[in-house]
């Protein structure tokens, strides 16, 4: 078996069944059969499985209640279904599965369930993909919210695996999982034609991410016998430095690859813009914030937790070769292309498109700094950022319902249009530009304080803090920009006031609120990480 592939040979040697023992080999962990291993095994997904008992639910009710009701009734049924689908799963996530005992199963090995960024990031996804359904009813292009709302429970069971992997087959599985139902929901949309184009183009650079990374994968399983994270770093340690290594330094940039995808790092944020200007504006929030949020904490895991040793280092000059200098590349280019690249932008979801790019390079300064600082600051700003973008997209859905909203000139004079869309849109934009006393600011203070900690200025590391710091002055332009039109240009003559349903105005509340709270009180999470 060995001769083959090496993921092949794992896979092929674990979908066996050990005759005569009871015991089942599943995806790399083991399951003792019998009501107790089942049981234990269900507590530890306990999460996952209230997620897709929801999904069934939605998709139930609409068949045999939703045939009557009018669409808006429908969408707000879907989403009320789906927000209680996703509280269940946090208070499984939250006082279940982290208390289940480990010692019926080894799943242990396979869901780091216990630790504060497990448990954070998937309390996390759960809220941000919350308050996502909660923009649904203010979608009037579409016409299968019931569809639309088990797919996004199903994307939200791939990060909440995701969130919690450590074992890699898992963790590739529960990737794939948010990944194609997140190229469903981009297409979804069947009344534009660049909603379509849009999910075709995330789906081919998905597609070729995901075969770069489970290459590299599989090249990591060769090179150590294991495909749980934490093995590796035992391997690591009896053998040579990187620099003698070469297949794994192929395995390393065959997963950044798939790293810099997810969170469209340049060079591979080609899929970006597109994939925000024709997505539902609903799954364009759901891209951005809840996605990356599972990501970084997946690949964090991987690369400081088993992959640490190969880390190398960019404190001092000239950095030490590792996945480190890598990474520090990948943050420069993201810096530079989404802060001028959202300069000449004039459509404000292709803006908020290369505002993601440049705010992915302040997460992979979070994701050098976390070997010194930890996770928490990285988390901390990765969840902000998730609730600013949300809410930014969340005005954008709700002005959709009656006009088109690509331009920067479509949001002209929404202060008279809608005082609540204006003013919540100023505490999203100026979140994301990191503006006291919301909480992007203390966001991207904490990564930057970070990674000035490993050696100040004297290093690649310090330089490209204060590149970050600079830019951040050049982001107030566009994000100004933004204001601007809604805030001090006039309305058009043809404008009309924008209605705001229920549920999308309780969604943009909360997520202005969140961002006062954890500004005015950023302890309230750091301290918990």
């Amino acid at each position: 078996m060995m001769n083959a592939h090496p993921l092949l040979a794992f896979i092929c040697d674990t979908a066996a069944t050990a005759a005569g023992t009871g015991v089942t080999t599943i995806l790399g962990f083991t399951s003792v059969c019998g009501g107790d291993g089942y049981a234990e095994l269900f507590r530890r997904l306990a999460p996952e499985a209230v997620l897709v008992i929801g999904a069934l639910l939605v998709l139930g009710f609409d068949l045999f209640a939703g045939k009557r009701a009018a669409c808006g009734g429908r969408a707000t049924l879907a989403a009320l279904i789906g927000v209680a689908a996703l509280a269940g799963a946090g208070f499984a996530a939250a006082w279940i599965s982290p208390f289940a005992t480990p010692s019926a199963t080894n799943l242990g090995s396979a869901l780091e369930t216990c630790t504060a960024i497990a448990v954070g990031t998937r309390l996390g996804v759960y809220v941000l993909s919350g308050l996502t359904l909660l923009l649904l009813p203010g979608s009037s292009r579409l016409r299968h919210p019931a569809e639309y709302t088990a797919i996004i429970l199903f994307a939200t069971v791939g990060f909440s695996l995701m969130a919690a992997a450590s074992n890699l087959l898992l963790g590739f599985l529960a990737i794939e999982l948010a990944s194609l139902s997140l190229y469903i929901l981009t297409g979804f949309d069947k009344t534009r034609p660049d909603s379509a184009e849009a999910g075709l183009k995330y789906f081919l650079f998905g597609g070729t991410a995901a075969a770069f990374m489970l290459f590299g994968f599989s090249l990591l399983y060769g090179l150590t016998g294991s495909i749980n994270m934490f093995d590796f770093a035992y391997e690591a340690a009896t053998r040579s430095p990187p620099s003698s290594t070469p297949l794994m330094l192929v395995a390393l940039v065959m997963v950044l690859a798939g790293f810099g995808f997810k969170v469209a790092a340049v060079p591979f944020h080609l899929w970006a813009p597109d994939a925000y200007q024709g997505a539902p504006a609903s799954a364009a929030a759901l891209i951005a914030s809840a996605s990356k949020l599972a990501g970084i904490a997946f690949f964090l895991r991987l690369l400081w937790g088993g992959l640490g040793r190969f880390a190398g280092d960019v404190s001092s000059a000239p950095p030490a070769a590792g996945w480190m200098p890598v990474v520090a590349v990948l943050a420069l280019g993201s810096l530079l292309v989404g802060n001028l690249g959202a300069l000449a932008q004039t459509n404000v979801r292709r803006l908020l498109a290369y505002s993601a790019i440049a705010h992915a390079g302040v997460m992979l300064l979070g994701v050098i700094a976390a070997g010194g600082a930890g996770a928490g600051p990285l988390f901390y700003y990765v969840a902000t950022y998730g609730l600013a973008t949300v809410g930014a997209f969340g005005v954008i859905s709700v002005i959709e319902r009656d006009a088109p909203c690509q331009k920067l000139a479509d949001l002209a004079g929404l202060w008279k249009r809608s005082p609540l869309l204006a003013l919540t849109l100023f505490a999203f934009v100026l979140s994301l530009a990191g503006v006291p006393p919301l909480a992007g600011f203390f966001g991207k203070f904490a990564v930057f304080a970070a990674v000035l900690k490993l050696n100040g200025l004297a290093g690649p590391a310090g330089w490209l803090a204060l590149l970050a710091i600079a830019f951040s002055a050049v982001a107030l332009y566009y994000y100004l920009a933004i204001l601007k039109q809604a805030l001090v240009a006039a309305p058009a003559g043809d404008a009309k006031p924008v209605s705001v349903p229920a549920l999308p105005a309780l969604s943009l509340v909360l997520c202005a609120a969140l961002l006062l709270l954890l500004g005015l009180f950023p302890s309230l999470l750091l301290s918990q990480l």
